[in-house]
């Protein structure tokens, strides 16, 4: 089966790619307005880019019905400062209810019933309840599409909570991590089910396959 997908309207150009595109990580991203006021969003179009320095990009988007502004994005282009909440499974229906279209300037955190504490390095807070919590800055907000942006940010600081990494590897320990990944439509999924490929270098795959 082909798809010619720039055929297609944006609605069904979405359900293509985020069906296709599995599993997600979902960023729960918190940013404050320059006035003050606090907001929450999960977003899974989203992903790590770099490490030196360490670089993250969210799709931003813009409400499918009335074509809106999200806050989310208002405060990313005007204040250049976000905290991107990691969701485990104890946080994934708190992050749901985050994903509610509530009138604008509504505190999302607090109908979820989360808890905000300050950053160490930017202005808009971290939540307290997500296993690991990434202070960004921005980088640069690229306008794609009409209703769609990128916002690229720069990982200033990180949070994660006691128990879930080595402080002398730096290893996250998976079992406890317990991360939620987004597949389509209203299907998340859990990543308890793992196996492992260790990679070879050129000399050991040589020797494996006996043309060394």
């Amino acid at each position: 089966m082909k798809v010619d997908i720039q055929s297609l309207d944006a609605r069904n150009q979405y359900k293509v790619m985020s069906s296709l595109v599995v599993p997600r990580p979902i960023a729960l991203v918190s940013t404050m307005s320059p006035a003050g006021a606090h907001n929450a969003a999960p977003f899974s179009l989203f992903n790590m880019f770099g490490e030196d320095p360490p670089v993250v990009i969210i799709g931003l988007q813009d409400h499918w019905e009335d074509r809106k502004v999200k806050d989310t994005t208002i405060n990313v282009v005007e204040t250049g400062e976000f905290v991107v909440n990691l969701v485990d499974e104890d946080l994934a229906q708190a992050m749901n209810v985050c994903a509610t279209d509530f009138p604008e300037g509504t505190n999302e955190t607090e109908i979820a019933g989360l808890t905000l504490a300050p950053s160490e390095k930017i202005k808009p807070h971290r939540i307290v309840e997500a296993p690991a919590s990434l202070e960004c800055r921005r980088i640069a907000v690229l306008q794609i599409a009409p209703q769609r942006k990128l916002a690229i940010g720069e990982v200033v600081m990180v949070h994660v909570r006691d128990g879930l990494m080595d402080p002398e590897t730096l290893r996250i320990d998976i079992q406890a991590y317990k991360p939620v990944g987004r597949l389509f439509a209203s299907l998340y999924t859990r990543t308890r089910d793992q196996f492992e490929m260790k990679m070879d270098s050129y000399q050991e795959w040589l020797e494996k396959n006996g043309t060394s």
